[in-house]
């Protein structure tokens, strides 16, 4: 990732870009999306980043990489916690997950 911070913007402008054309759609998964990262009893919502990193490093999805690691890092996620999820994403989805996971590294420390 040359620049995190201009991926993330043009990632955001995608997403924006794809909601006006299908607000249903997006409707609908805004709502999904704000439950799924939302304090919970268990995990907070920096968790709850992390969880989506690692499964975005395991699918292999560069733009949730990022989008994920952005939302995890405002919300207090250590650097460290980062590497601890990477490590169940690696172990999760093996090789590739090691590339993707220097990426999010990559996306934390510049964003």
């Amino acid at each position: 990732m040359t620049d995190a911070a201009d991926r993330l913007r043009t990632v955001r402008t995608r997403i924006q870009t794809f909601s006006r054309a299908a607000p249903e759609l997006f409707g609908g998964f805004a709502a999904v999306s704000k439950a799924a990262t939302a304090p919970g009893s268990t995990f907070d919502a920096a968790q709850r980043e992390l969880m989506a990193v690692a499964i975005a490093v395991s699918q292999g999805c560069e733009d949730c990489i990022v989008y994920h690691v952005a939302g995890a890092k405002r919300h207090g996620a250590t650097e460290q916690g980062l590497i601890e999820a990477l490590e169940v994403a690696v172990e999760m989805g093996g090789g590739p997950s090691v590339m993707y996971g220097a990426k999010a590294l990559e996306a934390f420390k510049a964003l």
